[in-house]
This record gives C-alpha cells, sequence and structure tokens, in this order.
C-alpha cells in the first residue's frame, strides 16, 4: 500500500470502478468517478493487516478491492451469541473489511442489489469485541462510540466512511456475492463480496482522529 505522504504502500491512479461482468457502469457514472482528485486516492487490497491499517489517516481517501463480509446488526448480535457459546465464527475474521450494508434484491443482469451503508451505530454494542479478535476496517457511515474508537486505538483498526444514498453507484463496485452464513436473515445474512475500487474515506484512524468529532468542533467554533 503506498499512500501519498510516501509511506510503504501502492499509491495507484484511479480510472473508473471496475464492475464485473454482469453490471456495467453508465458513462454519467463513468464521469463522476474519473471527476474525483486520483492523485490524492489510495488504492487497498484486503486483507487488511493492523500495520497497513495503522498507516492510513483521517481524510484519506481510499479505494478498496479484494473480499470484504456484509453484516449488520443482526449478524452481529449473532456473531456475539456464538463466541459466547464457545463456538468459532463463520469465517476467519483476522484482518478482514465488514461492510455493514444489507443489500436490495439484484434485478436479472445484476450482481447485487443496491448496496449503500447502513447506520454504523447500530454495531457499536459487538464491535469492539470483534476488534480484539482480529477485524481491522468497517465501512459504514455516522459517529462511533467511545469503546469502538479505544478498541481501534489498542489493536489497530480504521473505519471507513462510505456516501450514504449512492447504493446503487456503489452495487456496481461489487462484483460477486454469496451467503456465508445465517440465510435466514434474509438481506441482513452474512456476506461475502469481492469488491473493486469502492470508494471510502478514513473517518476514524488507528489514532482515534475523528472526522466527525473535528467537523463539529469546527462549526461549533464558527456559530458560537
Amino acid at each position: 500500500m503506498t499512500g501519498p505522504r510516501g509511506t510503504p504502500g501502492r499509491l495507484q491512479h484511479l480510472t473508473e470502478c471496475s464492475t464485473g461482468q454482469a453490471v456495467t457502469m453508465e458513462d454519467d457514472d463513468r464521469r463522476r468517478m474519473e471527476d474525483l482528485p486520483v492523485d490524492n486516492v489510495i488504492k487497498i487490497e484486503t486483507p487488511l493487516t493492523r500495520d497497513d491499517a495503522r498507516k492510513l489517516r483521517v481524510g484519506d481517501h481510499i479505494w478498496i478491492s479484494g473480499v470484504v463480509y456484509a453484516a449488520r446488526d443482526a449478524a452481529h448480535k449473532k456473531f456475539i451469541e456464538m463466541l459466547d457459546a464457545g463456538k468459532e465464527l463463520p469465517f476467519d475474521i483476522r484482518d478482514q473489511v465488514i461492510y455493514y450494508v444489507g443489500p436490495c434484491p439484484a434485478r436479472p443482469g445484476q450482481v447485487i442489489g443496491s448496496a449503500g451503508p447502513t447506520t454504523s451505530g447500530r454495531m457499536d454494542a459487538y464491535t469492539p469485541r470483534l476488534i480484539e479478535l482480529g477485524l481491522t476496517g468497517m465501512i459504514g457511515k455516522g459517529a462511533r462510540s467511545g469503546e469502538v474508537v479505544e478498541a481501534m486505538k489498542k489493536y489497530g483498526a480504521v473505519y471507513f466512511g462510505a456516501v450514504g444514498g449512492a447504493g446503487a453507484l456503489l452495487s456496481k463496485c461489487i462484483i460477486s456475492e454469496e451467503i456465508a452464513a445465517f440465510p435466514e436473515l434474509g438481506p441482513e445474512a452474512l456476506r461475502r463480496l469481492v469488491i473493486r475500487d469502492f470508494p471510502a474515506i478514513v473517518v476514524i484512524d488507528s489514532e482515534g482522529r475523528d472526522m466527525y468529532s473535528a467537523g463539529r468542533k469546527k462549526f461549533q467554533r464558527v456559530f458560537v
């Protein structure tokens, strides 16, 4: 992984969101992607080690490729129940990234339906334990609890923000999906996704620097 700060890694120029065989990107969508400031984009591949997670900084623009797991609060609740019962999780959580999403059904010819991020706070009660076990990345929207941030700082994890309301566009960066566990949960089943050039921003880094907190403080100074 190479970053614009010259840290070890991969900095690659970005042209478009690759979409696999079943889904194509419309010209308007491609132009939106190409309008991004590509010189400042860091392109990473999963699995995401703790060492690599610690190299990312709040505000970094990231494009993620590789395997991520889709799970919302119902699946997270099952994770903790399994751990409490002494059972293994249905996937190896070490160095993994979880995307907080419950995708819509796919239309004919699509890999997956609209797949925008859900509010991450729903997972806060379960997340510190998963980070301790090796979870290194989370993709969602909204602020995180102090307990989650402390776990990120202690073990080395990052929180990526994805754009809410852009689920149809984000779904075009998902090139395959399969149910990994809990099919009875329907849209909230644990899914194994393969993504390519999925756009996100580091909103909380492994040092606890937090764009949400910084933004609130900035505008408090302006309006108070």
